[in-house]
């Protein structure tokens, strides 16, 4: 129980009467002492912790100052850490610094001290502040609360007794699998999926070895476990995955279940590769719970979004969705196909992967390795009676020439290819070898596209150069990734008119169809994401590291 309601008062912080209501509150309301006082007194955050750094003579940190965020990973005590709102924040010859904003509650420090084994350093943080870090590292309530599973701490695993390759081969269902090294596995595949990423990558290196997750774009390092357990993780995720384990010179591709509720589960890609200190593994997280197939909250303007459903309603013609790995194009080919699926028509998809399902859709997986590629299910798809055939990517001459030859002959084609601009897709096509005059046929849309991460909208702030405009802030919050949460589409979306038509069979340049499509309306890349940043969406920052 805290007692500092009774030190404050004695101190002459606050009145007897205060004192009493803050102790009310404490029972009746289950609240800390810390907030009650907060609440009742005069006293804000900043004073009330200086006011208990006199009584107990400790220091005031600043949580900046310290990577906290791996002496938490490693001592693997999240529970403790967030039913306490005490933060570990350095171990250091055998003593862990602690931070906390209620040192009067001497139970903190003791089970601490019997979790870690380790003599307590106590030092102060105001309460909202370590309560933001401790949201930040762990959320409110983790996946992993919800199921029941027991963390495990990086000391747990350096504690762990060698095994031989054929001991680790127990179990190929990771939701049943209590082994440390399995739970650690578990713990970081349900961290990454509380904090929306799309990528896991372990790293082996020289002397080191690191766990990083791909958010909102970016890769962000999480942990760096032992190095003498890369094989041990590599081994465990291989068998996993249903990999062959002894084979360590090929790449080698598989698949993972989670469970991530009672009735929710997502699958897991797993692409291993040599390197020189070991197995790389990348984990590709395919969570499609959240998945919206609405194109305004994919970030089409009113304007982009008709474009795209007049395209869609054609009954023949190619449709183009350009940009790099990762700008969200399979998406944006989904929402259309969505968007034209009824009984009466008939859509057969070729993809590589097949990342969602969606009902009413004939989807193939194709095989590259066994002769089944994109041209070979094009070809299949044509004697299959389609209205509407989705390729994954256009990648060869082979593929495109089918691809625009169906687009001709009452069949509406969607794919993919890598262009930084709308209209270089067509420039690409003519490098691989299809006629001028086949792609002004063909062709009907273009969209360019891009994924630019979104300020955070609870703790973004106005810049102090430009009216309107705003930017990250450099700490965050609690309910963001350093500023930013999520992220959005900026588009390029090019319709093909009978001026544009006749440009490319003119063998007009990628630069001039450009003009002549921004002179009939298109935004360019650039002006959407001004548009973005002008509706307080994202930042300047954001948009130069994307676009320019």
């Amino acid at each position: 129980m805290s007692e500092l309601p009774f030190l404050l008062k004695k101190a002459y912080k606050i009145s007897e009467e205060q004192a009493l209501q803050a102790i009310s509150a404490t029972e009746t309301r289950q609240i800390e002492a810390y907030s009650a006082l907060l609440e009742i007194s005069d006293l804000t955050s900043k004073q009330l912790t200086a006011a208990i750094s006199e009584l107990y003579a400790l220091p005031i940190v600043s949580l900046d100052d310290f990577d906290y965020r791996t002496c938490c990973e490693q001592l693997g005590i999240g529970d403790l850490i967030r039913s306490h709102t005490a933060l570990p924040l350095e171990v250091e010859r055998q003593h862990l610094t602690l931070a906390l904003a209620d040192p009067s509650i001497s139970e903190i420090e003791q089970e601490f001290r019997f979790a870690t084994g380790l003599a307590i350093k106590l030092v102060l943080a105001e309460l909202p502040t370590l309560a933001r870090a401790i949201n930040n590292l762990y959320g409110a309530q983790s996946a992993s609360d919800s199921l029941g599973y027991k963390e495990v701490s990086v000391l747990d695993l350096e504690q762990l007794v060698e095994a031989e390759e054929h001991e680790l081969i127990d179990s190929e269902d990771l939701n049943h699998d209590s082994s440390p090294i399995s739970r650690y596995i578990q713990q970081i595949l349900l961290d990454a999926v509380r904090k929306q990423a799309s990528d896991i990558h372990f790293e082996p290196h020289e002397s080191w070895f690191r766990v990083r997750f791909r958010c909102d774009g970016l890769l962000v390092e999480v942990q760096r476990p032992p190095q003498h357990l890369c094989q041990r993780l590599t081994a465990r995720l291989k068998i996993l995955a249903k990999l062959d384990i002894a084979e360590r010179r090929l790449p080698q591709d598989g698949r993972i279940t989670l469970n991530v509720t009672q009735t929710d589960s997502i699958d897991i890609r797993v692409s291993t590769l040599p390197t020189i200190w070991g197995e790389k593994i990348v984990l590709r997280l395919l969570d499609n719970r959240m998945t919206s197939f609405d194109l305004s909250s994919l970030g089409y303007n009113h304007i982009q979004s008709e474009s795209y459903r007049q395209a869609l309603t054609k009954p023949q013609g190619l449709i183009l969705i350009t940009g790099p790995t990762g700008s969200g194009k399979t998406l944006s080919l989904y929402s259309g196909l969505n968007i034209i699926n009824q009984n009466e028509i008939n859509i057969a998809t070729a993809e590589d992967p097949v990342e969602i399902h969606l009902t009413g859709i004939n989807q193939v997986q194709i095989q590259p390795q066994i002769g089944f590629d994109f041209a070979q299910a094009l070809r299949a798809f044509l004697r299959q009676d389609p209205d509407v055939v989705m390729v994954g990517e256009i990648r060869d001459r082979e593929t495109a020439e089918i691809a625009t030859k169906a687009a001709q002959t009452g069949h509406l084609v969607l794919s993919t290819l890598h262009t930084n601009s709308a209209a270089e897709a067509i420039l690409r096509l003519q490098n691989m070898g299809i006629e001028a005059f086949n792609l002004a046929a063909s062709l009907s849309l273009i969209i360019a596209q891009r994924l630019i991460r979104c300020l955070c909208p609870q703790c973004k702030r106005p810049t102090k150069v430009q009216t309107g405009q705003y930017e990250a802030s450099s700490e965050g919050c609690q309910d963001c990734n350093q500023g930013y949460s999520g992220r959005t589409g900026i588009y390029e979306v090019l319709t093909v008119t009978p001026e544009i038509a006749q440009a490319i069979n003119d063998d007009a340049t990628a630069h001039q169809i450009e003009d002549l499509a921004i002179q009939q309306g298109m935004q360019t890349l650039p002006h959407s994401g001004l548009e973005k940043l002008a509706q307080g969406i994202t930042s300047q920052a954001e948009l130069q590291r994307m676009l320019f």
